[in-house]
Order: structure tokens, then sequence, then C-alpha cells
């Protein structure tokens, strides 16, 4: 069973009411949120960045690890990164630093491991919150709860996880890497 929930209030109190665990397959080369466009210009202009649009994320990820539950995230990163993906990896620390477990997996090794190429984050291992995009922009989501459905979910989590690079680690080997 599914059903579809537009973007806004109803997909952000998916993000503040997981019981246990929220966990994110992020594999778009490029995101165009509105929220985002300003901080990415600034970047790519050698603007100092401040974070403050970012503040309420990194709020919402500490006060969840200070309870207890787990935010994580893969992301999937061409070789070299796209431009956005460099962007995401000079602002991705201050997530770690809030309590984000964000790893890495290059996309020829999920591709080769037949992961999705849809985003979707699950929560509490009961439901697939699937992303859909229009223009690289964030349209809107899809709500899984089907029991078979989100163990096939669970299952490219878990494979996601045992190949993916944690983000520092990533970023420590980055010189090696063309970037």
């Amino acid at each position: 069973m599914s059903s579809w929930v537009l973007p806004g209030a109803e997909f952000d109190e998916l993000l503040r009411s997981f019981e246990r665990r929220a966990w994110r397959w992020e594999c778009q080369g490029t995101y165009r949120q509105p929220d985002e466009a300003e901080p990415w210009r600034r970047w790519r202009a050698g603007e100092p960045d401040d974070l403050r649009w970012l503040r309420p994320w990194l709020d919402e990820v500490a006060a969840a690890t200070r309870t207890g539950r787990l935010v994580s995230r893969v992301r999937v990163f061409g070789e070299p990164p796209t431009e956005y993906q460099r962007w995401q990896l000079d602002v991705s620390p201050a997530n770690v630093a809030a309590g984000e477990d964000i790893r890495v997996l290059p996309q020829a090794e999920a591709d080769e491991l037949g992961l999705p190429t849809s985003d979707f984050w699950l929560f509490d291992e009961t439901r697939v919150a699937l992303m859909h995009y229009e223009d690289q922009r964030f349209a809107g989501t899809e709500i899984i709860a089907s029991p078979r459905e989100v163990n096939r979910y669970r299952a490219w989590r878990e494979i996601a996880c045992d190949h993916a690079i944690p983000l520092m680690v990533y970023l420590h080997d980055l010189p090696q890497r063309s970037r």
C-alpha cells in the first residue's frame, strides 16, 4: 500500500516523528532546492558560509541523536564528484558534527551492486518515503508501508551501508581520488 504525500509539513513530520532510525539513500548528482540556492551561489563565488541556512536540520539531527535516535545516509557520488557534490563535501562535516552518520558510495559501485536510482528515506524499518524529483527539485513523496516492499528497501540499505565509506574517511582519501 502506498500513498502520495506532497512536500512540506507532512514530509517534515515524518522526519521529526521517527522513533529509532531514519536512513536516507541519496543518489542524485545535483539537487536544486530553493533553500540551498543562495548558499550554493555563495560557495561557487568563494564567499564564506555561516551555515545558518542549514541550522534547522542540524538542530533536528542533534535533538534526535541526543535522545538515542539514529540519523544516517549514504550519498552516491560520481568520480569525480559533481559541482553540487563538491559543495556538499564542504558543508557536510557540520552534519557529522551534529550526529548524522554520512557515508559515500561511488556511483560505479552503486551501479554494480544494483542499488536503486531513486532517493528514499527508510523510517523505523517500517515505512519508506520514496522521493520524487522534477528537474532536480523535490516534487513529493510516495509512502510505502507494505512489509514486503519495505524489506526490499531494507536489503538495499544493508548493501549500501556494507560498501559505503564514512564521509570523513572519504574526505581524507579525496586527494588520491580525482576531485
